[in-house]
């Protein structure tokens, strides 16, 4: 049904703005597919040209999409399909797929329409704790299940992808990814450490936030050290010092873990327990099974994530530890890629007999690191690039497809100075925003010339709805007149035409 412009609700006068003055979106991106990111000091495999790695990325993106990415729960949601038994997903899978789908936006039409699918679905399955982190774990019939609350990866992976949904497609349009990942990133951090999922009396990434009190409260996994994000969330965070200090404590931690616990091979364990005074790998059965303090199906994706850190910052720290791992790898196999276990124990013996792509593709990555072994980096990559898809299901495939997006250059990582930059003119003395007590309604007032450069206004509402959106006129004021909305809190925001946030006030409206 259209609505008019001018509607009557219970004999007032509401000016519907919405319809008319929402800026075009036409969908298209600002960093297309491929884009061959800048890395720190690397090699890549040697025997492909770039063209021929982005055509790997593509071929293998079009056979992940069509086995994982599925339609369903709302006909406006996507999931991405967790093939184990009734599950149908899990927060872990919707952080991959929503870091994937942007990253391929520009070879993908449709890569903006799935990721608002998936995050509707997103939406759709909060945290019973924490409003804006993600159930962790949904069942055929598109229940919650297995307890109604969080995992932390899942959660930090959702709040990534939404800044490189910003960074792509701005935040202009229906969703405000920037709005809503600000919001993830308050949820992670909470207001003490009972809250959310960081530990922020040491720093520390829990398990999920479910976890409040007790002995888990000073555990951590350490495959949720996923500290490239942790750079961005500084960027952008009001308190910089509480990311920054995660990352410190990751690598603190995986130092410890290296020196003390497995000093010939630098492989990590699944869990740490006792991260607040006395780090130490977690006893059997902790949390998932015998293997917990052994580096198994969690630990094996930290040379993926430490060492895309090391791509992406150039942290020495992730280069040591990446590379320690590495050379008892090489070592181990004699440099065999056959002889790649699915599991081991700190010590370096095999704990599994089987192999898997879900070790081999983050292998792949920390090789990345040593330009001295360019024969062994070749040999792993052509092992990923040519194992069956039907062997691995959807964890190995997926960590397979995020390892080959950093492989080839493609990993995209949000600038900090898309969300930082503000625009000379925009300071407190060249721009006000106000509520006139006569009539109640904001007005925007400013001085600037707006010559090639179209700047937005959005209200929001305490719930994250824009209940407002126009053009900032140029030069003079703006009104805005919403005087039958809700008396609250509303957060006036002024965005330029990628989305970036340049000026936002609270104001409280009483009518």
């Amino acid at each position: 049904m259209k609505t008019s412009p001018v509607s009557y609700i219970s004999g007032c006068l509401v000016v519907i703005f919405i319809i008319f003055f929402l800026p075009l979106s036409t969908h298209a991106q600002h960093y297309p597919f491929p884009r061959h990111t800048s890395y720190y000091n690397h090699i890549k495999p040697s025997q492909y040209t770039q063209d021929e790695l982005d055509e790997h990325v593509k071929l293998f993106y079009d056979k992940w999409k069509s086995l994982y990415l599925k339609n369903g729960c709302e006909k406006d949601q996507y999931y991405i399909f967790f093939d184990s038994d009734n599950t149908i997903t899990v927060s872990e899978a919707m952080g991959y797929g929503m870091m994937i789908i942007p990253m391929m936006a520009g070879y993908d039409p449709d890569a903006k329409e799935y990721f608002d699918g998936l995050f509707r679905y997103y939406k759709a399955h909060p945290s019973s704790k924490t409003p804006h982190l993600m159930a962790w774990k949904q069942i055929e019939g598109c229940v919650d299940a297995d307890g109604n609350d969080s995992a932390s990866d899942g959660d930090i992976d959702i709040a990534f992808g939404l800044l490189l949904a910003h960074q792509q497609w701005g935040s202009t349009g229906e969703i405000n990814y920037l709005y809503h990942a600000k919001l993830i990133m308050d949820d992670l951090t909470g207001n003490s450490a009972a809250e959310g999922d960081i530990n922020q009396d040491i720093s520390t990434v829990k398990l999920g936030d479910w976890v409040t009190s007790g002995e888990y409260m000073n555990s951590t996994r350490t495959s949720d050290f996923i500290t490239d994000h942790f750079r961005v969330f500084s960027c952008i965070s009001e308190d910089s010092t509480i990311w920054d200090g995660v990352i410190d404590k990751c690598y603190d931690l995986v130092a410890k873990m290296q020196t003390d616990f497995s000093p010939q091979t630098g492989l990590l364990p699944d869990f740490i327990i006792n991260a607040d005074n006395n780090p130490e790998p977690a006893n059997p059965d902790f949390l998932e099974g015998e293997l917990d303090g052994q580096y198994y199906y969690n630990a094996c994706r930290d040379p993926w994530r430490l060492g895309t850190d090391y791509l992406i910052s150039g942290d020495v720290r992730a280069l040591n530890a990446v590379t320690k791992i590495n050379n008892w790898l090489y070592e181990k196999t004699g440099g065999d890629i056959s002889a790649i276990f699915a599991g081991y124990y700190l010590n370096g013996d095999k704990a599994a007999n089987w192999t898997d792509i879900a070790f081999t593709a983050p292998f792949t990555v920390g090789a990345m690191l040593d330009s001295t072994k360019q024969q062994w980096l070749n040999d792993l990559y052509s092992n990923i690039l040519y194992a069956k898809t039907a062997d691995a299901g959807y964890y190995g495939n997926t960590i397979k497809l995020l390892s080959m997006l950093v492989i080839s250059g493609n990993y995209l990582t949000p600038t900090c100075d898309l969300y930082n930059t503000v625009n000379e003119n925009l300071t407190d003395n060249k721009i006000r925003i106000y509520q006139k007590l006569t009539t109640g309604n904001i007005t925007i007032e400013h001085g600037i010339t707006l010559t090639g450069q179209d700047l937005y206004i959005k209200v929001f509402n305490i719930s994250g709805n824009v209940v407002y959106n126009q053009k900032l006129k140029n030069y003079g004021t703006t009104d805005i007149s919403i005087p039958c909305e809700t008396a609250g809190i509303y957060l006036i925001t002024i965005f330029n035409k990628h989305g970036t946030v340049l000026k936002t006030r609270k104001i409280g409206i009483n009518n």
